[in-house]
């Protein structure tokens, strides 16, 4: 059974940090397409990072670029969510996903197959 838990979360005021971290159960990450995605109240889902695990490729969303950093650990079979420079709008549920290789967008939420529970991130200004 294929488990992907979330953990990291929690508020944090405009400026500071979280890392946010995706360990896997029952499902290896090498080779793969790891992405976070988040959805703020009221808004639709969005994908913030991603990471080809095959070979550390990664993409941001324009409004994350150079604050957030996603990164991989083979050996704990987990993904990392570095975030930085926090800003009220960085509020959300924040989830990691993953999916076989990384064709196409890789930030088409649909496309992933595996989901955790997610982790709420709150910024307060």
């Amino acid at each position: 059974q294929v488990q992907l838990v979330e953990s990291g979360g929690g508020s944090v005021q405009a400026g500071g940090s979280l890392r946010l971290s995706c360990a896997a159960s029952g499902y290896t990450y090498s080779g793969n397409c790891v992405g976070w995605f988040r959805q703020g109240p009221g808004k639709g889902r969005e994908g913030v990072a991603a990471i080809y695990t095959g070979g550390g490729r990664t993409d941001y969303a324009d409004s994350v670029r150079g604050r957030f950093t996603i990164s991989q650990d083979n050996a704990k079979n987990t993904v990392y969510l570095q975030m930085n420079s926090l800003k009220p709008e960085d509020t959300a549920m924040y989830y990691c996903a993953a999916k076989p290789g990384c064709a196409g967008s890789w930030f088409r939420f649909w496309e992933y197959n595996y989901w955790g529970q997610g982790t709420q991130v709150t910024v307060s200004s």
